[in-house]
């Protein structure tokens, strides 16, 4: 189920950058999140479901940095590869570590969790290093790149505001519906004032559209959220990181993307990193379990 999820989530941005000549980025985003936020709101109608007393300033803070991570990624789609973003969007759970280690005594970083926080910077770094083409095209893609790591920024701050407030302890579909709520308010006028308004009704583009809606921003979330209450969020969490692996691969083979080796090398390092980060407690109990088995 999980590589499943992880495969439906990566086809999400190829998604949104195959069909970009016909629908702008921006205005997909807009669409697809306000279509689920219908869906959620008529799911949590017939369950009865009631909003979280003290959510809604949190709630607020929470979509608009949901549709500030975005926004970004809407613009970068116009400047960098969709295996590219999806990667450095995937740098989201660090600045997420970092906040929550000085914001909550429980999550106070361990040594070895620094040391992952060092390999995915370095990846970073790696990333933007030793690539070849055109003056234009490297400056392009630089300027998309780096709006992908403000992307993952985001999503880390997203992470923090929940966690830190009342919606810790909300039902994931108010949180959610929070932040699909704010997408289509904030993004349809950055579409406008971006130009991001084209519109072309084409069968790719619906079905894009319908997928993206209905499958990715509804179905799997909420599937997500199921797996969550029957086993430990620290495995899920490093199986989800399949994700950025799937998308680049996809991206080379459905849009002929071109994967440089520092590339290559940069996405390993920030994966370890992750990994590393956000599975330490799995990784030191594995660990321990073999010394005994050992012994």
């Amino acid at each position: 189920m999980m590589a499943v999820l992880c495969l439906i989530w990566s086809l999400q941005q190829i998604a949104l950058k195959a069909t970009a000549p016909d629908v702008a980025p921006l205005l997909q985003i807009a669409l697809r999140s306000g279509i689920a936020a219908v869906l959620v709101a008529m799911l949590m109608w017939w369950r009865g479901d009631r909003f979280t007393p003290g959510g809604l300033r949190p709630g607020v803070m929470a979509g608009c940095l949901f549709a500030l991570e975005y926004l970004l990624i809407g613009q970068a789609l116009r400047y960098t590869t969709a295996g590219h973003t999806v990667v450095l969007l995937y740098t989201g759970p660090i600045f997420a570590a970092l906040g929550l280690h000085w914001k909550l005594p429980s999550e106070r970083l361990a040594p070895g969790q620094w040391v992952g926080i060092a390999l995915a910077f370095a990846g970073i770094a790696v990333t933007f290093v030793g690539r070849q083409g055109p003056a234009q095209d490297m400056a392009n893609m630089l300027i998309g790149d780096v709006m992908c790591v403000a992307a993952g920024a985001a999503w880390g701050a997203t992470t923090v505001v929940i966690r830190c407030s009342t919606l810790s302890s909300a039902p994931a579909t108010e949180t959610l519906l929070y932040q699909l709520v704010a997408a289509p308010v904030l993004l349809l006028p950055a579409a406008a004032v971006l130009g991001q308004l084209t519109l072309n009704a084409t069968p790719l583009a619906l079905g894009s559209l319908t997928f993206q809606a209905v499958v990715a921003s509804f179905a799997s979330y909420l599937a997500w959220f199921a797996m969550l209450r029957r086993y430990l969020a620290s495995r899920l969490g490093v199986f989800s990181f399949l994700t950025p692996l799937f998308a680049v691969a996809l991206g080379g083979t459905l849009l002929n993307e071109h994967i440089e080796p520092n590339f290559i090398l940069g996405a390993l390092l920030v994966l370890a990193g992750i990994v590393l980060v956000s599975g330490y407690s799995s990784i030191v109990q594995g660990v321990r379990t073999l010394r005994r088995l050992n012994a």
